[in-house]
């Protein structure tokens, strides 16, 4: 899998110097800076200490099975701001590059809030993931606001019943780490935020209101409709 982040750091220099740091613990495959500079700090085939405890689509060891890599920006600590289109560029043109060597499903490009809801925010909600689908990278989906209507009042934590469930399936089914679940509890309203962050990112709030719901019902059908088209990924 590809997994995006964020460097959550005030420069690029001191996080580039976290991540060459022995002490530290931590490091990704790949740096992009704001004007679009790459640093490549650690060979694809190693292990990079980018993704820590986490979980996707039942991977638990997401460092072994993954690319890292850190899109320089300060963060929601330190100022999240826009990510420069060059920037983005040049995270396309990387993942382009990398699914030249490897075979990576589009709906295993995830960011580091996917694998951790409980920890992590990045790369947020600025993140262009639509432009990164435009291009042929990862998942997004548009839903008609007849369906969005057709799926009636929001849920939100406290509730319970057969919709929790089936949006709680629907989440795991997708790749995130709760599993189904009647109740509308906080790993659930955790997850719920994660996915807002990523493919509903004009809502943030851990509610699953109708356009939440129906995305990931797209999205669910997207990712079959890709996976029976290549069967081998």
């Amino acid at each position: 899998m590809l997994v995006l982040h964020y460097t959550g750091m005030k420069t690029a220099g001191e996080a580039i110097a976290r991540l060459r740091d022995a002490e530290a613990r931590v490091s990704a495959h790949y740096v992009v800076d704001e004007d679009g500079t790459l640093y490549a700090l650690v060979p694809e085939e190693r292990r990079a200490w980018h993704a820590g405890k986490g979980v996707w689509q039942g991977e638990s060891d997401c460092n072994a099975a993954s690319i890292g890599i850190e899109i320089v920006n300060p963060g929601h600590e330190w100022g999240y701001r826009d990510f420069p289109d060059v920037q983005i560029d040049a995270v396309i043109a990387l993942i382009a590059d990398i699914r030249g060597r490897w075979t990576i499903p589009d709906d295993r490009i995830i960011g580091h809030s996917d694998l951790a809801p409980d920890r992590k925010e990045d790369p947020g909600e600025r993140f262009p993931w639509k432009r990164l689908a435009g291009e042929g990278h990862g998942l997004w989906f548009d839903p008609a606001p007849e369906r969005v209507a057709a799926l009636g009042d929001p849920l939100r934590p406290g509730n319970a019943g057969l919709g929790v469930t089936v949006l709680s399936a629907g989440l795991h089914r997708l790749g995130y780490g709760v599993e189904p679940r009647a109740e509308y509890d906080e790993p659930l309203r955790l997850a719920v935020t994660a996915f807002q962050r990523h493919w509903r990112p004009a809502r943030v709030d851990g509610v699953a209101d109708g356009e939440t719901r129906a995305r990931l019902v797209g999205l669910l059908q997207l990712a079959a409709l890709k996976r029976a088209e290549h069967p081998g990924s």
